[in-house]
């Protein structure tokens, strides 16, 4: 079999045993700390008040927590927004829902402190609102990943079909889990950074899975696994550009662009990781296992052709 000088030959598919069986314990264990801890949802999907205040210079966290806590403010999440001056306040859902009477409260406890901060807005997110958002998003990611089903049976071969979904439910499972294990913040936009992760674990796959029904055309002597392997090997090169520029762009915006973005930078960062090791992995393993042949991808007429004395 020849293969082009500059293409690498890194024997991929050696490792796939131990690879998957690594990627099964992680998704156990995943599952598990999503049965057992949950997810620290955010007030979007539990229900809640939102407040914003703005101090003349930065504000120090701890004593703002104090001084709530002082004042009956339980379970308070402070954090900063935008800038250390801007400070954004979650309190859990309560039986008041008189914007001013709250932001009154707020400011009050917040008073005793010097400077004294400026009230920017007060939101507030119902209970029912916050559950019907959690099963919306959950729907999403469900009907997102019957179309990459279906697409991708319809495009290639069922067999790469199952494959792209256990590659695309690894890689959501893995970011749920770490949510899960170090407790952080799950809300809105962090749904929608996982969404986007299966969107990009998806790319990746597909353009290894185009490399495949291509080679297996090509190299018509060569065994799926080396097929498979020269295929990784192709488009490794793309993989590691798209994966480094994606990664450079989520750490500028993980340390640059405030608290209010961490978490979905979060992520997306342990997402686009897991998805390039999954889509060579996990994607291009489960097609082998599955046993694909290059008659799978020839269209009915040829294979008759093929077929013949």
């Amino acid at each position: 079999m020849r293969v082009l000088s500059k293409v690498p030959n890194i024997d991929f598919m050696r490792m796939r045993a131990p690879a998957v069986g690594l990627s099964a314990l992680l998704s156990v264990l995943a599952i598990l700390l999503i049965a057992l801890r949950g997810l620290n949802m955010g007030i979007d999907f539990t229900g809640g008040v939102l407040v914003e205040v703005s101090y003349p210079e930065s504000a120090p966290l701890d004593e703002v927590r104090a001084a709530l806590a002082r004042a009956d403010f339980t379970g308070a999440s402070v954090q900063y927004f935008g800038t250390s001056r801007d400070v954004l306040i979650r309190l859990p859902p309560t039986q008041e829902n008189d914007s001013a009477a709250i932001s009154t409260a707020v400011l009050d406890a917040l008073g005793t402190m010097e400077p004294a901060p400026e009230l920017r807005r007060v939101e507030f997110v119902g209970s029912a609102v916050g559950e019907e958002l959690a099963v919306d998003g959950g729907l999403a990611a469900i009907f997102a990943i019957i179309l990459i089903l279906i697409y991708v049976a319809l495009r290639f071969e069922w067999k790469f079909a199952v494959g792209a979904i256990v590659a695309t439910v690894h890689d959501a499972l893995f970011v749920l889990g770490w949510f899960a294990l170090f407790g952080i913040e799950f809300d809105l936009p962090t749904l929608a950074a996982v969404l986007a992760v299966i969107g990009y674990s998806l790319n990746d796959t597909i353009v290894i899975y185009d490399r495949i029904r291509e080679n297996f055309l090509d190299l018509r002597k060569a065994s799926p696994v080396e097929v498979i392997n020269v295929s990784v090997n192709q488009t490794l090169a793309r993989t590691i550009v798209t994966g480094g520029t994606t990664l450079f762009v989520l750490i500028a915006l993980f340390f640059l662009a405030g608290s209010a973005v961490h978490n979905f930078a979060i992520a997306l960062i342990v997402g686009v990781l897991v998805g390039t090791y999954s889509s060579i992995f996990v994607g291009s393993a489960m097609v082998l296992w599955l046993g694909v042949t290059r008659e799978d991808l020839l269209p009915p007429a040829e294979t008759e052709v093929d077929d013949l004395p």
